[in-house]
């Protein structure tokens, strides 16, 4: 797409030959792309606050200093007290979209029990436990701490992920926060950077900066 033409969004550069398109699915089903920009939502098992209970929100920052030390980049977030949306720019990579984003689940789950432990939540870590279905315990799996699956939304356009980032900065005011009356006054959220130019908790790089980024 010639990104010269006047009233035509601008794509990103991806590795891509098909037409702009935008779907959803839940990711039982393999992410074949090599790069790109995904809207990204996980969620703790029966929508359980584990975040918030273990104070587990840097388990998220650390899972995310990781994609960046990989050359990915973070876009925008929310870490909520029972789920994380956020969307994240993949560059080019020879490991699976789906497994970068397993394995993140896979720490986080590891480090929220462990915290579980420490904080004496016996009854939490027994309904995590009796959770796990046959299967994954014959595979030696001992809690299930997040849904199976995670959904995702591929972006191509600066309007679609600028629609993303506005759904999930709302995030927090939508569900009445505890001290939230504007989106960049949830400290778990990249909002505060959009809206103030002033990094929050955790640095991101915008839509806008985004584009001057090459993913291939």
């Amino acid at each position: 797409m010639d990104e010269t033409v006047v009233n035509k969004p601008k794509v990103l550069r991806m590795v891509r030959s098909e037409v702009l398109y935008f779907c959803w699915m839940s990711v039982r089903k393999k992410i074949t792309a090599i790069n790109g920009v995904y809207f990204i939502t996980f969620t703790c098992t029966r929508w359980l606050p584990l975040f918030s209970l273990t104070q587990g929100y840097d388990t998220v920052y650390k899972w995310f200093d990781y994609l960046k030390a990989k050359g990915h980049y973070i876009v925008g977030y929310v870490i909520m007290p029972n789920h994380v949306h956020a969307v994240i720019a993949f560059s080019k990579t020879d490991q699976s979209i789906n497994t970068i984003i397993a394995n993140g689940k896979r720490f986080i789950a590891y480090e929220l029990v462990k915290r579980l432990k420490q904080i004496n939540k016996e009854d939490i870590l027994m309904q995590l436990a009796d959770w796990v279905n046959t299967t994954e315990r014959l595979r030696n799996k001992k809690h299930e701490v997040f849904e199976p699956s995670f959904d995702r939304k591929e972006c191509y356009s600066i309007p679609f992920i600028k629609q993303k980032i506005d759904y999930i900065h709302n995030n927090p005011c939508k569900a009445k926060m505890t001290g939230v009356q504007f989106p960049e006054d949830y400290l778990h959220s990249s909002a505060k950077y959009y809206y103030t130019n002033i990094q929050g908790v955790y640095p991101v790089i915008t839509y806008m900066e985004l584009q001057d980024i090459d993913l291939r």
